[in-house]
């Protein structure tokens, strides 16, 4: 059976609008987890959108670069590497829902098929984990805090 190519094209789209949504208000939410941690730890913060352009476009820095950043202006020196560990990994309370479907407590929203639902879903989700520099500072706390 082929698909009907216009319902098919609608599909396509609402799923891009569904994921480019979700990785929007995601990104906010994963760099709110950082900012929320360090706040409660009494870390005064600055977040920067798109930072370190170095001269490319909006475009190209938003495609290839780092999206967002959480960076404490100052770290107090009773600063606790746990405080910044606990920050760095914090986004990965984004995937409360995801783990609440996994033990049946939620319904799954991709079993529906829909492919909007499904791309909002895996959006979400990605926004969830960790960056590559949130692991940098779990795993080198004691050196941020020294550098700082």
């Amino acid at each position: 059976m082929v698909p009907d190519l216009p319902a098919a094209v609608l599909d396509l789209v609402a799923a891009t609008v569904a994921l480019c949504l979700a990785v929007g208000v995601g990104t906010v939410a994963h760099e709110g987890c950082h900012a929320a941690v360090l706040s409660l730890g009494g870390v005064p913060y600055d977040v920067e959108w798109l930072p370190a352009r170095d001269g490319a476009t909006l475009l190209r820095a938003g495609a290839l670069g780092t999206w967002a950043a959480v960076t404490p202006r100052r770290l107090p020196d009773d600063t606790s590497p746990w405080l910044l560990r606990v920050a760095a990994l914090s986004p990965l309370a984004l995937a409360a829902p995801v783990a609440l479907v996994a033990a049946g407590a939620l319904p799954d929203p991709t079993a529906a098929g829909e492919p909007a639902l499904v791309a909002a879903t895996l959006g979400w989700f990605a926004c969830a984990l960790p960056s590559p520099r949130d692991f940098s500072l779990v795993w080198y706390a004691e050196r941020a805090i020294a550098a700082a």
